[in-house]
C-alpha cells in the first residue's frame, strides 16, 4: 500500500485555529514570533509581537495592550484592552531574520484580530470592527453576501523622509525608475497569497501605482495595511523612502486611492444589468446616488489630513466635482467601460479617497452611504462626460454639480452634522476623530499662513512625510 503524505500547507490561506497552530508548532517552518497588526483611529499602523508558543493562549484569551498609549483609544483610567487574533488572517512574512550568531534564524507571521474589552465586549474604538459591523448590517437588511473592493494605491519614492527631491522625472507609463521596487513588492505579496493586477509609473515624478485584485472589504482593508507596510519596507531596502502622503510636492499630481467596488448576492454581481445604460443595475444607480448625495459630509473620512485637500484642487486629475461618468477622470465616480462576457467585473470607481486614510473607516463609510441611497431610492443625476474643469460656472449650475470641501476645516464642519457618519462610526470614534482633526487644524493654522490654501507648505512636509 503506497505511503500517503500530506501536502505541506502554504504560508497563508488558513481557515481554522488548529491549522495555524499545527503550522506554527512544526519546527521546520521556523515561525518563532507572531506580529499582531492593528490601526489606530487615524489608520496608522500599530503592532506588537509575541513568541509563537503563546499563540494558543492568544486565540483563547487574547493578548493585552495598553489602549491609553494608542491614539484615540481610551483614557488612562480605562486603558486595558485585549486583541484576539483571527486564524484566517495568518500569513508568514516572506523572508527570514538572522541574528549575529549564524545559528539564529527565524521567521515571523503577521495577524489581525478583534480588539476587546477585559469584559469580553467588542471595543467601540476598534475601526476594523466598525467595518465588520457595517457589512453585517448590509447582510441583515439587504441580504448582501459580499462587498468587494479593489483599491488602486499610489505612492511616491523619495531619497528620505526629509527630502522630497524627485527620485525620477518620469510620467504616466513612461521614463520612470524603480519599477523593480514595484515588482519586488508584488512578488513578496504573492508569497503571502495577495494578488495584484497592475503596476505602472504614475503621472507625477517619482510616483508609482500598484492595483490590488479585488476581494471582500475586511480582507482588503487588512491587505491594504500589509501593502503599505511592504511598500515602505522594500523601498527602505533599496535606500529609498516610500510615502502615501496625499500631496508631498507642489506642481505635481497627488496620490489617490481609487476604490473599485461592487455588491454581491448569491454569488452574482448585483451591480450588473443586461439592459440598463452603462450596464449598471437600478440598485447600482441608487448606490452611486448615495455616495454622491453624502459626498461632502463624508469627505473627512476619505481625505482626513490637512494635506489631503492640497490634492483635491483643479488641474491635477483630482475629483473636485461631485459628478459621475464613464470616461471622465475629473469626476467623483467613474464607471469603467463594460466588456462583453465580464459581468463579474461590473463596478464603480470612487476617486476621492487618498491612501493615507483609515482604510477600514473608509470602506465602512462607502458601504453605508451607498446602502442609504439604495434604502431611500435616491435618484442618480445624469452622467457628465466632458471635462468639468473646463466647464463654465453656468454650465456647472445647469448640471447641479457640487464640489467637495475646500479644506479639512470645512470637511470637519460638515462631518459634525452628519447623522450617517455618527451612526456608521459610533459615538466614540465619531467624537474622537473630530476632536483629533480639530487639534490638527488648529496646529496647522498656527504654523501656516493663508497663502498656502492650495500650496503644500514646508510645515506639511516636515509633519506628514515621516509617518504617512
Amino acid at each position: 500500500m503506497p505511503n500517503l503524505t500530506t501536502e505541506p500547507h502554504k504560508p497563508f490561506g488558513f481557515k481554522t485555529e488548529k491549522e495555524v497552530l499545527d503550522y506554527v508548532m512544526n519546527p521546520a517552518n521556523k515561525v518563532e514570533f507572531i506580529r499582531v497588526h492593528f490601526p489606530d483611529i487615524l489608520g496608522r499602523p500599530m503592532d506588537f509581537s509575541f513568541p509563537s508558543e503563546e499563540l494558543e493562549n492568544a486565540f483563547r484569551d487574547g493578548k493585552g495592550i495598553d489602549g491609553s498609549s494608542v491614539q484615540g483609544f481610551v483614557r488612562i483610567e480605562e486603558s486595558d484592552l485585549v486583541i484576539k487574533p483571527e486564524a484566517h488572517t495568518f500569513r508568514v512574512l516572506p523572508w527570514e531574520y538572522r541574528g549575529f550568531s549564524e545559528d539564529i534564524i527565524w521567521r515571523e507571521a503577521i495577524m489581525f484580530g478583534d480588539i476587546m474589552t477585559p469584559e469580553g465586549e467588542h471595543y467601540e474604538g476598534d475601526t476594523r470592527y466598525i467595518l465588520k459591523k457595517a457589512f453585517a448590517r448590509a447582510k441583515k437588511e439587504f441580504g448582501i453576501d459580499d462587498f468587494k473592493v479593489g483599491p488602486e494605491l499610489e505612492f511616491f519614492l523619495f531619497p528620505s523622509d526629509r527630502d522630497i527631491s524627485f527620485s525620477d522625472h518620469g510620467g504616466y507609463f513612461f521614463s520612470g525608475k524603480y519599477g523593480g521596487v514595484r515588482k519586488e513588492v508584488q512578488l513578496l505579496l504573492k508569497r503571502m497569497g495577495i494578488a495584484s493586477e497592475y503596476d505602472h509609473h504614475e503621472v507625477a515624478h517619482g510616483q508609482h501605482e500598484i492595483d490590488l485584485k479585488y476581494c471582500s472589504a475586511t480582507d482588503m482593508a487588512d491587505i491594504g495595511m500589509l501593502f503599505r507596510y511592504m511598500v515602505k519596507k522594500v523601498a527602505r531596502m533599496h535606500g529609498l523612502y516610500a510615502t502615501f502622503m496625499p500631496k508631498p510636492a507642489n506642481g505635481q499630481n497627488g496620490s489617490g486611492m481609487h476604490v473599485h467596488q461592487s455588491l454581491w448576492k448569491g454569488g452574482k454581481n448585483i451591480f450588473f444589468s443586461v439592459n440598463n445604460s452603462y450596464h449598471l443595475s437600478d440598485l447600482a444607480h441608487h448606490y452611486m446616488a448615495g455616495l454622491m448625495s453624502h459626498a461632502r459630509e463624508i469627505s473627512a473620512v476619505f481625505s482626513q489630513w490637512v494635506n489631503s485637500y492640497k490634492r483635491l484642487i483643479e488641474g491635477y486629475e483630482a475629483p473636485v466635482y461631485i459628478a459621475w461618468g464613464q470616461r471622465n477622470r475629473s469626476a467623483y465616480i467613474r464607471v469603467p467601460e463594460y466588456q462583453p462576457g465580464k459581468e463579474m467585473a461590473t463596478r464603480i470607481e470612487l476617486r476621492s479617497p487618498d491612501p493615507s486614510c483609515n482604510i477600514y473607516l473608509a470602506f465602512a463609510t462607502m458601504l453605508m452611504a451607498g446602502l442609504t441611497g439604495i434604502r431611500d431610492g435616491y435618484p442618480l443625476p445624469d452622467p457628465v462626460e466632458e471635462n468639468i474643469y473646463r466647464m463654465s460656472n453656468a454650465k456647472q449650475k445647469k448640471f447641479e454639480i457640487r464640489t467637495l470641501p475646500r479644506n479639512l476645516e470645512e470637511a470637519v464642519r460638515l462631518m459634525e452634522k452628519s447623522r450617517l457618519l455618527r451612526e456608521t462610526l459610533t459615538d466614540h470614534i465619531f467624537t474622537t476623530f473630530i476632536a483629533n482633526k480639530r487639534a490638527e487644524i488648529e496646529e496647522y493654522n498656527i504654523n501656516v499662513s493663508g497663502e498656502f490654501e492650495k500650496q503644500v507648505s514646508e510645515y506639511e512636509v516636515k509633519k506628514y512625510l515621516p509617518f504617512l
